[in-house]
């Protein structure tokens, strides 16, 4: 273990203490949950980067997910034409592309992806993999079967993943409901997931495998997280029982399509919202602190960067060091990691994939973690999302998820941190291709 891999592990520990120190019940931990939790991830960063097995199984999801993709791109190139095309690929009459679009290439692949999840669903096949996840983690870790089944189907789907428990939401205790809203905000969904594949895979071009690899880390580190923060002091009804999974079942194929499609279509309406909205904010945001800020500079003699961006990512500079990153790219790295807090993860995988062409991160471990550490919806956006889609499901809960929102919200921040740790644990650099300065 070399001494960037040995920061790594240790960082593991370090944020869990970081969580304790902050926890409302210091001595009610859920040492179980905790030691399994840190346990099912070690095992499989272990399977990943250090197995052959692990490193075949992961180029093949990566080649899985690009062939998938790949198909996801032939309805946008038929609809949007060379708009929909990618740089560096040729339509099928021999179009060239016109640039990254991300309206006419990256988000129809959302719908795509709904759609596919949407039948997977269907066949039966998601909940039986859903169903798998849960009893590991139940039987494991020792908490309830309803934490276990919505944290198991946030490694699939996004905000809807508390429709699997919606019957158990109304008698869920408060750090239930805690662990809720943090798996949703720790892990990412397979349709937003396919956003992020397209936005690298130019530059990154193992991307793909490492995202799924990412996604299923966090769930355990949302386990771990949320039970430090916010350990359980009462009974949950379904503690170390198994739930079956509440779903309405299209009637036919061709309904879950319908209804995938449309789910896909609202996501990217209310990611673009978010967007134009939240980058407009920022922005006059900036307009206030940078002159401010200059005029600070100029009274103490100082060199800070005042934009939002700029302090956010001095705020992450030694989470950044934690989590292992070189400390060359430890600036950069930070900083993109600081203005997922109110950019969006999507904004932040832009900005890694925009550094990466200028060669502004110089090794590829950098890049690695970086993709690890923003793999989740760990904004302040994510707040009213979640708790507003888990409140319309359990109405009389809206003031118990209020409460452990923002808990929540720094739960997944650290989980996703945590995920970054265990794979700079065990990265090696191999078989790594990324284009750094192209």
């Amino acid at each position: 273990m070399d001494v960037q891999n040995g920061i790594s592990f240790f960082g593991i520990f370090i944020l869990v203490g970081i969580a304790w120190v902050f926890s409302t019940q210091r001595r009610a931990m859920n040492w179980r949950a905790v030691g399994w939790g840190v346990a099912l991830q070690l095992l499989f960063g272990l399977f990943v980067f250090r197995m052959d097995l692990g490193r075949h199984a992961f180029m093949l999801a990566n080649t899985a997910v690009v062939k998938v993709l790949e198909c996801a791109s032939t309805g946008a190139v038929f609809v949007f034409g060379p708009l929909a095309i990618g740089p560096g690929q040729t339509g099928p009459a021999g179009e060239t592309s016109l640039g990254f679009i991300l309206a006419f290439q990256a988000f129809p692949t959302i719908v795509f992806f709904s759609a596919l999840v949407s039948i997977l669903y269907y066949i039966g096949l998601m909940p039986l993999v859903i169903r798998g996840f849960s009893w590991v983690f139940t039987r494991l870790m020792g908490i309830s079967g309803a934490e276990s089944l919505c944290a198991a189907s946030n490694i699939f789907v996004g905000v809807e993943s508390a429709l699997t428990v919606r019957p158990y939401l109304a008698d869920m205790t408060r750090s239930e409901l805690c662990l809720v809203l943090t798996a949703g905000m720790a892990t990412v969904a397979s349709n937003v997931l396919a956003l992020y594949v397209f936005t690298l895979r130019d530059v990154f071009p193992n991307i793909a495998g490492h995202l799924v690899s990412a996604s299923i880390l966090s769930a355990p580190a949302a386990i771990v997280m949320a039970k430090v923060l916010l350990p359980e002091t009462d009974t949950p009804k379904t503690l170390g029982k198994s739930v079956e999974i509440h779903y309405e079942r299209e009637s036919s194929l061709f309904e879950a399509v319908i209804n995938g499609a449309n789910s896909g279509i609202r996501l990217i309406v209310g990611i673009v919202a978010l967007l134009l909205a939240v980058l407009g904010l920022v922005a006059l945001v900036d307009l206030i602190l940078i002159p401010t800020g200059g005029w600070i500079d100029g009274w103490l003699g100082w060199t800070v960067d005042w934009s939002l961006k700029g302090l956010l990512g001095y705020a992450f500079y030694p989470f950044s060091f934690i989590i292992g990153v070189p400390f060359e790219d430890v600036g950069i790295v930070s900083r993109i990691l600081g203005e997922r807090i109110v950019l969006t993860e999507v904004a932040s995988y832009s900005d890694l994939a925009k550094a990466l062409q200028e060669g502004l991160i110089q090794s590829p471990r950098s890049a690695v973690l970086a993709t690890y550490a923003l793999c989740g919806f760990t904004h302040v956006a994510s707040i009213a999302i979640f708790v507003g889609g888990t409140a319309a499901l359990a109405p009389g809960r809206t003031r118990a998820l209020a409460q452990v929102a923002v808990r929540a919200l720094v739960a997944a921040t650290l989980a996703c941190l945590m995920t970054a740790c265990v794979a700079g644990a065990f990265y090696s650099g191999q078989a790594e291709t990324i284009l750094l300065g192209n």
